[in-house]
């Protein structure tokens, strides 16, 4: 498989790490995977509650946390970590701003439109941004508004169907419904993407995501990555 580029980041093993939490995806798991060419994910969501000893006040816990497991990370392997924030955390800002300011690789925000994400951002940033979508109709809101207000457009795109875990949106009965499913979304949104490329002359890679099993569902993906849907949304 060919590897995967975020920016000047590159993975040699094109997987990304899942953001579970609470207390789930944290340094150990996510300096496991980048140390084995992949993207290492740690998850924001709950530090406060895991890190309380060291503050009282969840909020200030969370950030201790956070700059506590990018440096354990980072004391086991030099690859990608990233952090997963997702919007609808009450300390979302706290949280992008703590990933930034100690220059975590890339920021993955889902839950949640991310339309503000690029403002956080400052002169001498480093860290890359990558939206957690669920339709074409999101990744173009998504597009046009960073590079409306921001000029700005994310480094990758992550897309979830209805088989990931996590607060995706999706209904009971969307779940094994074909019209939602992973395999009808991801082309109608690298479709979308490539737009975007095209008028920008820049590379976004959409990375797959949600009820990827086993090798087959990884080359099934990216077919459906390398034949886009073009939509007008």
């Amino acid at each position: 498989m060919e590897s995967l580029k975020i920016g000047n980041l590159c993975a040699t093993v094109p997987i990304v790490q899942g953001g579970m939490g609470v207390g789930v995806s944290l340094s150990g798991l996510a300096s496991a995977v980048a140390a084995e060419g992949g993207v290492g994910v740690i998850s924001s969501a709950g530090l406060g509650l895991l890190y309380h000893k060291n503050d009282p006040d969840y909020f200030q816990a969370s950030i201790i946390g956070l700059k506590e497991e990018l440096r354990k990370a980072r004391e086991k392997t030099s690859g990608i970590i990233g952090v997963n924030v997702m919007v609808a955390l009450t300390n979302f800002a706290d949280m992008v701003r703590t990933s930034i300011a100690e220059k975590a690789h890339v920021i993955f925000s889902g839950a949640g439109l991310p339309l503000d994400l690029p403002s956080f951002l400052q002169k001498d940033s480093t860290t890359k941004l990558v939206p957690i979508v669920s339709s074409a109709r999101a990744a173009k809101l998504i597009c046009e508004k960073w590079k409306n207000n921001y000029d700005y457009l994310p480094d990758a795109v992550v897309v979830e169907g209805p088989k990931a875990g996590g607060h995706l949106g999706y209904k009971d009965q969307q779940i094994n419904d074909e019209n939602f499913s992973l395999e009808k979304i991801l082309p109608e949104v690298v479709g979308q993407v490539r737009e975007f490329e095209l008028a920008t002359d820049r590379k976004i890679p959409v990375i797959a995501a949600g009820g990827i099993y086993t090798g087959e569902d990884m080359y099934l993906s990216l077919i459906h990555i390398s034949e886009p849907t073009r939509l007008d949304v």
